[in-house]
């Protein structure tokens, strides 16, 4: 006999009394509490953040988020307002059929109708008398979704997808009509029944999820194309094999390769943060060297200007910032960092020396990662992001609503970080309330005691890493002696180990995606089983080459940019929208507000003031940040400049700190702004130089194009331009107008 749910003033039992013994009322088995019914408030999005998912709920009723915590929900449902909400001696009066059916008034709206399999699973839960999964019922362990890519040619615009769940009891089951689907492209809609049909053309991701388990689908839909030819440049590597088969997929033809005057500056700026000036211009475009290209990247990967900008890259991740490290504290450590780019260090022998510091901030120069992050969490968040890209963040006071990690993973990885401690040296800061100012030497010093507890359980769940899960790192594979290392030296070993994929995909991802502009995950740091690569045999190869060249940067850069793709031009004949990561041309973007004042300052050939520092140092040197200006001194020009034009604070580990848009403001800087006046109007800058040099109009307008554009100008250019400065009585006021216009050209401030 069925046992009764036990309500505290209702008990009952409805059986029938057959041959063989009493059986429950309903026929077959009951819907499962676990699989169908927390299933179907997935699906009917019941427990989402903006309804009854939500922190306080809604009307009443508090789910877990997603259904993160069935146990919880079933109390939940079966014990508050019993009777109401859920009525077995009368199934259909029960609330969680009425509202969604909106037989009743909902604020939800409707979510199912009563015909539907959803109401009916709910229905026949009740009828059954609210029964609760037991022990030995079968739990879900995983979900398939097929086909897992698909490549849509019109005229067929739809393709059905199937999600099949397997259990614990090695049964599988059909549950495609209990699987949410959510495509990243607002231009591809999903039915209740997994078919999912595009509107135009492109590429989407559409994430399935059941229950606790999310699977992406790669869907490409490509328009009609009668006739059409593919036609690529000649491929040069892996990187172009990968990047052309896939527009052949999606029968698009990419760009040509760009004329050498484009590559010339896209290559500076990508490697130096620099223009070329306008005699490497001149000599490159003289040069019939047929490697002319080849030659300059490994000139300019051993250039000093180049190790100047992966220190400011890695200065913005790493929060290499006055107030918390001090003056002493950014010079060392900024230093640090410049010298393992300078000596070529493999990016995970820098990710361990960095992990594993510890001693004096003035004399252990990575220590001063941990200075910038006082707590275990932040500690966690910023090194899983930095190193793994993985946003653990949601997973602090909830399971990762978008990926799976649990709470046991963000306190468990925390653990590796909870016994780290400061020995305050001295603290000489000026604002005595401000608890976050710094002015002194710290020792990073690490405790023999020390534990991370996830606050909803009360317990510790060990240390675990967030890739393999595992609570017994001790015996980590591969670690040679690791159980003799402390915690920090423990996460160092995991992190660099050639074997650990997340660490090598996430470097490889960030080095592909600072060259390219995107990632093949983008955003560059924002891993997770929904947002999968978008070229994934591309993905898996940067992986493998960084790996099997021992982790060197330099190695990948150079095979990156070695390649046809690269190297296409940002203009193409393909008309419409070119899905986003085909990499089928080169998209342009704005200069860095680093790369734009130091492209004025060098068109000009005026040093540039900024706080702090001696006058000539470009901005891309720039060992801190003073955005703002500092606390106790005004801002410097440079400095606001830099602001403006979205130079990070530093108070975050995550690229996504700079900000790369184009503002109104910045429009009115580069017209009429305190920058480009000044120096513009500035002695002994080099306009000054060209007018005493007894140059003729026409000789100082083609050195201007060849230090500002880094080519000639047309014939028309130099006649628009010669013409202007013919017409001013005051020479030198009309070549500032020709200079000013330069400047304020899209060919200027763009990376083509």
């Amino acid at each position: 006999m069925f046992e009764p749910l036990r309500y505290p003033a209702l008990a009952l039992t409805i059986t029938v009394v057959v041959a063989g013994g009493c059986v429950p009322v309903w026929a077959g088995a009951p819907p499962s509490f676990h699989n169908e019914v927390m299933a179907v408030l997935s699906k009917s999005g019941c427990n989402q953040g903006t309804c009854h998912g939500n922190a306080h709920g809604k009307g009443g009723l508090k789910l877990s988020l997603r259904g993160q915590d069935p146990d919880a929900d079933y109390i939940t449902i079966t014990r508050q307002s019993a009777g109401r909400r859920v009525t077995p001696l009368i199934p259909a009066a029960s609330l969680l059929l009425q509202k969604p059916a909106m037989e009743i008034p909902h604020e939800g709206g409707r979510r199912f109708p009563t015909e539907s399999e959803e109401y009916r699973i709910l229905r026949d839960w009740v009828d059954a008398g609210l029964p609760k999964d037991d022990d030995s019922a079968p739990s879900l362990i995983g979900l398939t979704v097929t086909p897992a890519h698909r490549t849509v040619h019109a005229p067929d615009v739809s393709v059905s997808l199937n999600a099949m769940a397997a259990y614990s009891d090695g049964s599988t089951a059909d549950v495609t009509g209990l699987t949410v689907f959510d495509s990243s492209a607002t231009f591809v809609t999903v039915t209740a029944d997994g078919v999912a049909t595009a509107e135009q053309s492109g590429t989407t991701t559409v994430v399935g999820r059941y229950l606790n388990q999310q699977v992406p689908i790669r869907l490409e839909f490509v328009s009609a194309r009668p006739g059409f030819e593919f036609h690529t440049p000649p491929p040069v590597n892996f990187i172009d094999e990968a990047i052309f088969a896939q527009l052949k997929r999606l029968m698009m033809n990419p760009a040509t390769v760009c004329d050498d005057m484009t590559f010339l500056r896209r290559i500076h700026l990508d490697l130096t943060g620099l223009l070329p000036t306008a005699e490497q211009a001149r000599a490159f475009a003289a040069s019939e060297q047929p490697d002319k290209r080849k030659a300059l990247i490994d000139e300019l990967l051993a250039s000093e200007e180049f190790n100047d900008f992966q220190a400011l890259r890695w200065a913005d991740l790493l929060r290499v910032e006055q107030k918390t490290l001090d003056k002493t504290g950014v010079d060392v450590f900024y230093n640090w960092i410049r010298s393992s780019f300078a000596e070529n260090k493999p990016i995970n022998q820098f990710a361990a020396e960095l992990l594993a510091a510890r001693g004096s901030t003035y004399k252990v120069p990575p220590a001063n990662f941990y200075r910038a992050l006082r707590k275990p969490e932040e500690r966690a968040e910023a090194v899983a992001q930095v190193f793994l890209g993985i946003r653990l963040q949601c997973a602090k006071c909830h399971n990762h609503p978008f990926d799976h990690w649990t709470q046991d993973d963000y306190y468990g990885w925390s653990g590796f970080f909870a016994r780290i401690e400061y020995e305050i040296v001295e603290n000489k800061r000026r604002d005595k309330n401000d608890k976050h100012e710094f002015t002194g030497e710290q020792i990073v010093k690490m405790a023999n005691k020390g534990e991370i507890t996830n606050p909803k359980t009360g317990q510790s769940p060990g240390l675990r890493f967030p890739v393999s899960g595992e609570n017994n790192v001790a015996n980590d594979p591969g670690a040679a002696g690791v159980e003799q290392l402390d915690r920090l030296q423990r996460l160092a070993v995991w992190m660099s180990d050639a074997g650990n994929e997340r660490f090598a995909a996430t470097q490889a991802n960030r080095v592909w995606g600072q060259l390219m502009g995107r990632g093949v995950v983008e955003p560059v740091d924002d891993f997770r089983s929904t947002n999968p690569p978008s070229n994934p045999e591309l993905f898996d190869a940067l992986r493998d080459e960084l790996v099997t060249h021992d982790f060197d940067v330099r190695h990948l850069m150079r095979v990156i940019l070695n390649s046809a793709t690269y190297q296409l031009s940002s203009s193409s004949d393909e008309t419409g929208d070119q899905p986003e990561g085909s990499f089928a041309q080169v998209m342009p973007r704005r200069l860095t507000a680093e790369q734009t004042l130091d492209a004025i300052g060098q068109v000009l050939d005026v040093p540039i003031q900024f706080g702090g520092h001696e006058l000539g140092t470009r901005a891309g040197q720039l060992k801190g940040v003073r955005n703002g200006g500092h606390r106790y001194s005004p801002p410097e020009i440079g400095d606001r400049f830099l602001t403006l034009f979205g130079k990070p604070d530093r108070l975050q580990t995550c690229e996504c700190e700079r900000t790369n848009e184009t503002t109104l403001a910045q429009t009115f800087e580069m017209v009429s702004g305190e920058i480009v006046s000044t120096l513009l109007t500035q002695s002994q800058n080099r306009i000054e130089r060209w007018l005493n040099g007894g140059l003729n109009d026409a000789e100082i307008v083609d050195n201007l194009y060849w230090s500002a554009l880094s080519r000639s100008p047309s014939a028309d250019e130099t006649a628009a331009s010669v013409l202007h400065l013919e017409r001013q009585e005051d020479r030198r006021r009309g070549l500032e107008d020709v200079v000013w216009a330069l400047l304020n050209s899209n060919e200027f401030l763009l990376r083509r």
